[in-house]
């Protein structure tokens, strides 16, 4: 149907329900010598008489009353789907599909699902548990959550989490046969246990820093992980001392089970950010070279 027929066919029906140019052409913001030029036109298209004409009335023909029949329902489900999405311009709808690590989804972004998801029936959540990183544009992802350290300058970031810090950490029976250790390089008489990267395969060296001096510890032990929780497993077993987040060993430390060391040593960094393209795209290879893909952030978002 063209334009131009679509809009003769709402002349006609505000004619044929006013019973009137005159309020017809006043309900529609128009002349009532162009509303009667439309239906004119109108009835020589179609070849029908529509409206019967008196000095004193106006009043639908019998192929006008089966225009009629046919044109109220049609429009009125045309002003029903165009109410419907109005409202979803005012309610927010659809499928979100969001790329983020354990951690995140655990200690930040579920939390917020858990309030919002009620209140919104029409969003549809998709999270994708991944430590390393994902290209959110080839993948088609809406968004991604990673360490504010760890985004590219060509993404749009809003923060979404508090400050995070490390923690190095042991079990009470692991120090009964060992000195504390009070600096980095004291490391290196320990059992540590590493932490195995899903970025490049290899083990993430630890990364300390105090008054401003950094260092980056590549330690030893008997075990090696690529999952936290293993690592605070084996750490809360004696195995050896681990590197985790400190979310992550807030039970254990609280009763008791690990001790922490070297606090010093693990000042607070940037946390969570929700993170989504902007209108330049970059490839991941340029990714790497703005830093976004780097073995510090993988390490810290297992």
């Amino acid at each position: 149907m063209l334009r131009e027929e679509l809009v003769d066919l709402n002349a006609f029906l505000a004619v044929a329900e006013e019973r009137s140019f005159t309020r017809a052409a006043a309900k529609l913001g128009t002349s009532q010598s162009a509303l009667s030029h439309t239906i004119r036109r109108l009835e020589t298209r179609l070849g029908v008489r529509l409206l019967t004409r008196t000095t004193r009335s106006l009043a639908p023909t019998e192929a006008g009353e089966r225009l009629l029949g046919t044109l109220r329902p049609a429009l009125d489900s045309i002003g029903a789907q165009l109410a419907s999405l109005g409202e979803l311009r005012e309610r927010p709808a659809g499928t979100i599909r969001i790329t983020l690590s354990e951690h995140a989804a655990d200690t930040v972004v579920w939390r917020a699902l858990e309030k919002l998801l009620p209140a919104y029936p029409d969003i549809h959540v998709e999270l994708s548990i991944d430590s390393g990183f994902t290209d959110i544009v080839t993948e088609r992802f809406d968004a991604g959550v990673r360490l504010g350290e760890a985004l590219a300058k060509d993404m749009i970031a809003t923060r979404i989490g508090p400050d995070l810090r490390m923690a190095v950490v042991g079990a009470p029976a692991y120090f009964e046969k060992r000195s504390i250790p009070n600096t980095p390089q004291d490391l290196a008489d320990h059992k540590c246990i590493n932490l195995r990267l899903l970025s490049n395969g290899g083990l993430y060296t630890w990364e300390l820093e105090k008054d401003g001096r950094e260092l980056r510890v590549r330690v030893e032990g008997q075990l090696a992980f690529n999952n936290v929780q293993m690592i605070v497993r084996a750490a809360t077993a004696g195995f050896g001392l681990g590197f985790v987040m400190e979310d992550h060993v807030k039970a254990q430390l609280a009763d008791g089970r690990l001790v922490r060391v070297l606090e010093d040593w693990c000042p607070s960094f940037a946390g969570y950010h929700l993170y989504y393209p902007s209108r330049r795209q970059r490839s991941r290879s340029s990714w790497k070279r703005c830093g976004i893909v780097h073995d510090r952030a993988v390490a810290r978002c297992p």
